[in-house]
């Protein structure tokens, strides 16, 4: 399970968090931890969550000793992330003693509390209004009118120069393997007018990359009854793109319209990157019937040639499922020769697991955990000669990056084909003194390895 960001959690403090949570850490004020897991949306919740804390007068602690209570935002899609949710809630408990609960996890009440009975209270995903509730009553707020300021863009768990932006909560959909309609509900897409006040003040707060994220983005505004577009994804990305700032989707179910995002991306003056992050779980029709997934992986592999056709710098970033119940060698092996024709620049890859309520479980033959693992280490070594090979290709050619952390050895970078916490980086390691986090860069690149990149600014 991915943590956002790693260094958010106060077991794992660092001296950058503390010195920028320093300036909403008001003296003498009740103060609250925010342990983050999951997903970037989780990361958005926990935003919020804290912007509206600091808007009460909280400060925000990173470390335990300094938080008079904790909130645990927990995930929950997989049994491996329960295990480590619960293990976040104990550490929490023994280092502080006062935890509140949220998030996917915060779904099964019982489940918490039966491991961790000292909780002060459990909520459910995007419940914002119960958490506030909950720490009124564990820590009252202590208003300062004098202090409590709000930095422009709200408390950010990011680093200043990018920002998740969640266009929508929930999903329509009824994958066997997934119980996030069961957590988080039906697809409920936020106003467009909302989305981009959120991001104009953004940008404005000097963000130089809007990471757009929700459950199915493709889907965002089809539950409007009075919508005027069939697509409201592709005005929104279209008006997104005008503010200056770079524009990633993310999560994007590869419905028809999705063609016509494709000139927007590849279109440089558009502002929305050619990049699509698609999880296509499996190649297979009849794995993918049993996901309940659309079983259409031949005409996929038509629509990614006419993506490329139609975009030539496009990247394409997808996740796979290998050890799905049922899945035979010839099933998987058929996987393998699709990503072999796909071409696919950025792949990852789980091992199926039961989780609690999920309709897969009762799936037949299920597939032994060392074949599980041997397939994922099959899919994975595919993965890594693809995008070897891709790399190599961009040796010696110019690109844009924009620079996430300076240190002394060196500026770690990231390109359009890059995303942040998932894809690779570019390292730029001679004549990156001046560069800051945020710049935007042109770089040549003289070295090339399985996932990342090496080169010389311009």
């Amino acid at each position: 399970m991915a943590q956002n960001p790693p260094n958010l959690r106060p077991d794992i403090s660092n001296p950058r968090l503390e010195r920028d949570l320093s300036t909403v850490r008001p003296t003498a004020q009740p103060t609250i931890g925010m342990v983050s897991l999951g997903c970037p949306k989780a990361l958005v919740d926990s935003e919020r969550i804290l912007t509206r804390l600091r808007a009460e007068g909280y400060g925000i602690s990173p470390d335990y000793a300094g938080a008079d209570a904790v909130i645990v935002n927990t995930c929950g899609f997989l049994d491996s992330a329960k295990a480590e949710s619960l293990e976040a809630i104990g550490e929490a408990l023994a280092e502080n003693g006062r935890v509140i609960v949220t998030g996917c996890l915060g779904a099964e009440p019982d489940y918490i509390t039966g491991a961790h009975p000292k909780v002060l209270a459990v909520t459910g995903p995007h419940q914002y209004e119960q958490v506030l509730d909950a720490v009124h009553d564990a820590v009252p707020p202590d208003p300062d009118p004098f202090v409590d300021l709000l930095p422009a863009r709200g408390v950010s768990l990011t680093p200043r120069h990018y920002s998740y932006l969640k266009i929508s909560e929930g999903c329509n959909h009824k994958c066997k393997f997934c119980i996030i309609p069961d957590m988080r509900g039906r697809l409920q897409s936020r106003p467009a007018r909302a989305v981009l006040r959120e991001a104009e003040k953004l940008v404005e707060a000097g963000v130089k990359e809007l990471l757009v994220i929700s459950q199915d983005t493709s889907a965002y505004g089809t539950d409007w009854k009075d919508r005027d577009a069939k697509a409201p994804i592709l005005d929104l990305a279209r008006e997104l793109g005008t503010l200056g700032a770079w524009v990633r989707l993310h999560y994007v179910y590869p419905y028809p319209h999705v063609r016509e995002l494709i000139p927007l991306m590849a279109d440089p003056a558009s502002g929305v990157l050619p990049y699509l992050d698609i999880p296509f779980q499996h190649a297979h029709p009849d794995t993918l019937k049993r996901m309940a997934r659309p079983a259409a992986s031949a005409r996929t592999l038509d629509e990614i040639a006419a993506w490329r056709r139609d975009c030539p710098d496009i990247t394409l970033r997808s996740t796979f499922i290998v050890g799905y119940p049922g899945e035979t060698e010839a099933e998987f092996q058929t996987l393998l020769d699709w990503l072999d024709e796909a071409q696919l620049d950025r792949v990852g890859c789980f091992q199926y697991e039961n989780v609690a309520g999920a309709r897969s479980n009762a799936l037949p033959d299920h597939v032994a955990p060392e074949l599980k693992q041997e397939r994922w280490d099959r899919f994975m070594e595919k993965a890594q000669q693809i995008s070897e090979a891709k790399l190599a290709g961009k040796v010696g050619t110019r690109v844009q990056a924009i620079v996430d952390t300076v240190e002394d050895d060196g500026a770690t970078c990231r390109t359009h084909a890059d995303a942040p916490e998932i894809d690779g980086h570019l390292f730029i390691d001679a004549g990156f003194e001046s560069l800051k986090p945020g710049d935007l860069v042109t770089v040549e690149i003289d070295e090339a390895g399985e996932y990342d990149l090496w080169g010389q600014l311009c």
